[in-house]
């Protein structure tokens, strides 16, 4: 009696796989999806991420730009003026015989 030869598992595996081609290839876009899905998802959070810091400087921003506004209105403030020009330049309002008209022809 002769001894049978065990069978190849990778010709058994590779006669399964050329059998059912289908399969396989349905497998494979399965798997395709999947990972489409991953890459997809991990992307997303990535954008979510960048969105949230670049909200969170947008309000950053919103606040240093009102600090700004109420310092350049306390600046600009006409009684804060008056009494800047009065005191460091020395200036003071022309009296009414001090007045000049002039005319463009």
């Amino acid at each position: 009696m002769t001894a049978a030869a065990p069978p190849s598992l990778l010709a058994s595996i590779l006669s399964d796989l050329t059998r059912h081609w289908l399969r396989v290839l349905l497998f494979l876009a399965i798997l395709i999806s999947a990972l489409g899905v991953i890459l997809s998802t991990h992307y997303n959070r990535q954008e979510n991420i960048e969105l949230e810091r670049l909200m969170q400087q947008r309000d950053e921003l919103d606040v240093e730009w009102r600090h700004l506004v109420l310092e350049q209105r306390t600046l600009t403030e006409h009684n804060r003026v008056e009494a800047l020009v009065k005191s460091e330049l020395d200036m003071r309002r022309p009296k009414p015989s001090e007045e000049m008209v002039v005319r463009i022809k």
